[in-house]
């Protein structure tokens, strides 16, 4: 943990406080899962924090563990290639970016249910709407991973070929949109908001273009890919740019 950059590791340590936090809390009969998740933005059991808190909190220890696993791979590169304070506000523009597109699906859902069922009905059905998890964030992390070294080849379990970063993340993103949409077709019924994990890779995308646009500390300057001898870093031979 002491080898990882700094907002990594508290991110991690965080999660992890706020899990145990939470499973104790339970045992009292509070469930902060229900108070701070994210809920329908109309539902009487909306709180202005939970964009925010949803984030932090998981179902259970797979789910933490798979969501911290990805962020102890991928986050201390992009930390270190940005610096502490842009990867967290990354991090948390990619997390509330994905609540807002989590709540417009939603909001789609329910208008087409309250056509069918009535006014009654959906709103008893929208109390229950509910996420949590880091996993916007992590798939805004994944992304950003692709953009700045498209050409690391990555392997994957029961794959026997490598798949270059920016392969692997268009993969990721179209498999998370097919079940996205059947889920809300009906067609599927896993309980995963896919459309939370893309919308964490849209704002990730757009928050990346408006630094480059913007110039913030020039991070982009000298945009394009190379392979230099000269590159550093654990993935410098694949970086998106020449390093200066």
């Amino acid at each position: 943990m002491r080898n990882l950059p700094t907002v990594t590791r508290y991110l991690l340590i965080a999660n992890l406080i706020i899990y145990l936090l939470a499973s104790a809390m339970q045992r009292y009969g509070v469930d902060l899962n229900v108070w701070g998740g994210l809920h329908y933005c109309a539902a009487d059991s909306f709180h202005w924090w939970q964009p925010f808190t949803y984030m932090f909190l998981h179902a259970n220890l797979s789910h933490l563990f798979f969501n911290m696993f990805a962020v102890w791979m991928f986050a201390p590169v992009i930390e270190n290639e940005w610096g502490e304070r842009r990867f967290l506000i990354y991090y948390l523009v990619c997390g509330l970016g994905a609540a807002l597109v989590q709540e417009g699906v939603w909001a789609l859902m329910l208008g087409n249910m309250s056509l069918s069922y009535g006014a009654a009905a959906l709103s008893q059905y929208a109390y229950f709407l509910n996420t949590i998890g880091a996993s916007g964030a992590v798939f805004g992390i994944l992304f950003a991973f692709g953009w700045l070294y498209p050409d690391v080849p990555m392997y994957i379990i029961f794959v026997p070929v490598p798949i270059r970063a920016r392969v692997f993340v268009i993969i990721y993103a179209l498999i998370e949109l097919f079940a996205g949409l059947g889920t809300v077709a009906g067609l599927t019924a896993d309980h995963v908001a896919h459309f939370a994990h893309l919308g964490g890779m849209l704002f990730g995308w757009l928050l990346i273009l408006f630094w480059k646009k913007t110039g913030w500390r020039n991070p982009f300057e000298g945009f394009g890919r190379t392979k230099d001898s000269d590159d550093t870093g654990r993935f410098g031979g694949y970086h998106y740019k020449k390093r200066v």
